[in-house]
């Protein structure tokens, strides 16, 4: 099935392309989440019309992600944890706990953009990065320190 991609969806393509997809995957879940449109004449000039409206928007979208980019470059967070015997940790430090100091310093950041690849589970200090943008990636310190 063809479809026009509304937004930019991962994977698969950026707002505006026509790309073929399973029925199925379009049917159940691109439609109905607003994400596409089916790829027939009069949705395809319906969709060109706003296509400036598209751009405009995800230009100012993308430099307020560059722009909290800089902010959080310089950003460094401590978090303390109980430890054992030989410094090993009680649990371990998760997205969720990043996504919660970072909203302690009034930054909101959604836990599924901040990218561990595994829990910490060490002390140490950490380079964690934050996909803000499918362009835009910042860098933040974490150290991670016995209670």
């Amino acid at each position: 099935m063809k479809i026009v991609l509304l937004k930019d969806v991962e994977r698969l393509g950026r707002a505006g392309e026509i790309v073929k997809v399973a029925n199925g995957f379009a049917r159940n879940f691109l439609i109905p989440r607003g994400e596409a449109l089916l790829a027939t004449d009069a949705n395809i000039a319906h969709f060109e019309s706003r296509r400036r409206q598209h751009e405009a928007a995800a230009e100012r979208e993308k430099k307020a992600a560059e722009s909290l980019a800089r902010e959080l470059e310089k950003t460094s967070l401590t978090v303390q944890v109980r430890v054992g015997e030989e410094d090993k940790l009680f649990g371990s430090v998760t997205s969720q706990n990043v996504a919660d100091l970072l909203k302690e310093q009034g930054r909101e950041i959604d836990r599924r953009k901040i990218e561990l690849e595994e829990p910490i589970r060490a002390l140490g200090v950490y380079t964690i990065e934050i996909r803000l943008h499918p362009e835009v990636r910042a860098s933040i310190k974490l150290w991670v320190v016995k209670e």
